[in-house]
């Protein structure tokens, strides 16, 4: 099954703890501090695998979570680094982050890599807090919490080339007839519900990769007909061949129609080189009116507002005799090679709110005060609250920061509950 679309949870890998720990030996008295620091969280890192084509795989595990870091131990030793976690998407993935909507990376290249989720730092052991004056430091950390973000992928297709048109012009037709796809065909509107992707041999040297993009019809950019889901499949492509069904009542209406719901999705799309092709000419009624419409196409590109912008070269075909096929994709394959290398990469605009790690809020929550920020929130889950040296540790950065300052000034009591992440604490002058 074809899927384009996906939601997923990942999860990095949280921070091994630190160790508190003495060093006891015989014959050695005070042997000092020698509790180690945990080891670092796993990451969670999207790979693009050029094998993959579909999402499909995410919709049976939505779910992806790092390992954590290992713990810290005497004698210094150091906690083991999580294990990365490594997702595959297939080539042509856009990830955003699905609460804000942010571009967070755009999957292409095959191998390309994207740590979506960094795992979290290991937290120090006691030795670390060593110092001339403080020589059995009863304070460590422990691990920093991983990171946790849903996330929706997108699958554009890539392709040389895309066949666009109305339902049942015979675009499955075209893509059998000079590739080894097997679409299904059948002659009724809608036939292809998903994009189909096939490799075209021009000659010894040229391959073509075409997509048949399913049936559009007017208003398809706001979901009438199949919708706008497999508009974005035509974002990717370079080259668009635009088949026209020689037998629909008005061939040039449908041309009109289709372009424009292009435009209305993604003006870019406007901009891509078109081939029309007529197609259906083993039927006697469409070649009779070949002519004709050939005519009345090349007068109206020449017309402003007539839905035929600029001139576009056009081919009579028949896709199920394999009638012109062979000049129609060497056509194709001569636009290709006048295009760029690679296109410029257009990022979709996203709105940043840059966010100093130290800011913090201070509200009120039912009887007591809520604190948020991503410091002071980091620290709660980082402290051991069962050793008092910490906790004193946590009070200086309470202080550091400004918090203690600002709850003073919002009125706080001895006794007033504070609620930071997952912790409440309370409040003693």
């Amino acid at each position: 099954m074809f899927i384009d679309l996906a939601n997923i949870y990942v999860r990095s890998g949280k921070g091994g703890n630190g160790a508190i720990h003495f060093r006891r030996e015989k014959f050695v008295p005070r042997g000092g501090p020698d509790g180690g620091d945990g080891g670092k969280g796993g990451d969670v890192v999207l790979e693009v695998f050029h094998k993959l084509n579909t999402l499909s795989s995410f919709r049976y595990k939505p779910k992806f979570i790092a390992d954590d870091g290992g713990n810290g131990s005497k004698q210094n030793m150091t906690g083991r680094s999580g294990e990365d976690l490594i997702v595959q998407v297939p080539p042509g993935t856009v990830v955003y982050n699905d609460e804000t909507g942010e571009v967070l990376g755009d999957m292409v290249e095959p191998g390309q890599r994207l740590v979506i989720a960094g795992g979290g730092r290991g937290g120090r052991g006691n030795a670390r807090f060593a110092t001339s004056v403080r020589q059995a430091p009863r304070v460590g950390e422990r691990g920093e919490p991983g990171q946790e973000l849903d996330l929706r992928l997108e699958l554009k297709l890539i392709a040389d080339v895309g066949i666009i048109g109305v339902p049942n012009a015979g675009k499955s037709t075209l893509l059998a007839a000079v590739t080894n796809a097997k679409p299904k065909i059948a002659s009724y509107p809608f036939t292809t519900l998903e994009p189909n992707l096939g490799v075209a041999r021009i000659d010894d040297e040229t391959d073509l990769i075409l997509a048949d993009i399913p049936g559009l019809i007017e208003g398809a950019h706001q979901g009438i007909g199949l919708g706008h889901e497999f508009l974005r499949h035509i974002q990717r492509t370079r080259v668009l061949i635009h088949l026209l069904d020689g037998s629909a009542e008005d061939p040039l209406l449908d041309f009109a129609q289709i372009n424009s719901e292009l435009a209305l999705f993604d003006p870019a799309l406007g901009d891509k080189p078109q081939i029309v092709a007529f197609n259906k000419m083993d039927l006697p009624d469409v070649r009779a009116r070949w002519s004709e419409f050939a005519e009345d196409f090349k007068n109206k590109a020449k017309m402003p507002g007539s839905g035929v912008v600029g001139e576009k070269d056009l081919f009579a075909i028949s896709a199920l005799a394999r009638t012109n096929i062979k000049e129609l994709l060497f056509r194709a394959a001569q636009i290709l090679e006048q295009l760029p290398d690679k296109q410029e990469v257009v990022e979709m605009p996203v709105y940043r709110v840059e966010i100093d790690p130290q800011d913090f809020t201070v509200e009120r929550e039912g009887q007591g005060w809520r604190i948020t920020g991503q410091a002071i929130e980091r620290a709660a889950e980082m402290t051991y609250w069962e050793h008092f040296e910490s906790v004193r540790r946590f009070q200086r950065i309470l202080n550091t920061l400004g918090i203690e300052k600002t709850l003073r000034e919002a009125g706080i009591q001895t006794g007033d509950t504070v609620y930071i992440g997952i912790h409440e604490l309370e409040w003693e002058d």
